[in-house]
């Protein structure tokens, strides 16, 4: 088995304690403002700045240093309007058959329904997946560790990331997504975590008028 070679730990530069608190509150301010968004301007987005964003996303901490993720970003409009046929699909399955009548209640006050136009609308879809198992250019196959929690990790910086870059995102999870497989032409060793929008909000956009919960609600110091 290989091993790494280990270097110096030369990039990180402490900060004393003010820059901390003023670092760190910066960081929320900006980030309390990211909101999703469901309405998108038809508007193309310049590639360099989703490769960026993608480029963060990989920086991720993952299981073993396996990084299980792979990223399609998707702007043709013909690609759009199929995983929107697709999505749609299930999402009526979902709202009217599967869905726990709790759980649409709880979206209820969102107005969330089955028809997804921003799939087609925004400038881009991101559609994320996890790599169950990684296969080498022989044809072997190898284990990944934490998949799940390893995507999901990255899914988050790379939402933080578009926030930052100046656009918006909605994260979409119809159920089951084994039709992006189809649709994007993976192998069968991804699996479709989430499908990402992004891309500018609409001149008329609106978002839900909701609060976040509290530190207290959140967390506990011991």
């Amino acid at each position: 088995m290989s091993t790494y070679r280990f270097v110096p730990l030369e990039d990180y530069r402490e900060c004393d304690a003010q820059q901390m608190r003023s670092r760190s509150l910066e960081f929320h301010d900006e980030m309390r403002k990211r909101r999703s968004v469901r309405q998108f301007a038809d508007r193309a987005v310049p590639r360099e700045v989703i490769e960026n964003c993608l480029r963060a996303a990989g920086t991720a901490p993952s299981g073993a240093n396996r990084q299980p993720w792979h990223f399609v970003v998707v702007s043709d409009p013909a690609v759009k309007k199929r995983i929107r046929e697709g999505a749609e699909n299930e999402e009526r399955e979902f709202y009217r058959h599967r869905a726990p009548r709790e759980w649409l209640e709880a979206l209820a006050p969102l107005g969330t329904d089955e028809n997804k136009p921003y799939l087609e609308r925004a400038a881009c879809l991101i559609a994320i997946f996890a790599e169950n198992y990684l296969v080498a250019p022989d044809g072997t196959k190898h284990r990944t560790y934490y998949a799940t929690e390893s995507v999901g990790i990255a899914t988050g910086m790379l939402v933080t990331a578009v926030h930052r870059a100046g656009l918006v995102s909605l994260t979409h999870t119809p159920s089951p997504m084994r039709f992006l497989n189809e649709i994007l032409n993976r192998p069968a060793n991804e699996r479709p975590f989430m499908i990402l929008v992004v891309g500018y909000p609409a001149e008329n956009a609106v978002v839900p008028d909701i609060s976040r919960k509290s530190l207290e609600q959140i967390a506990t110091f011991v």
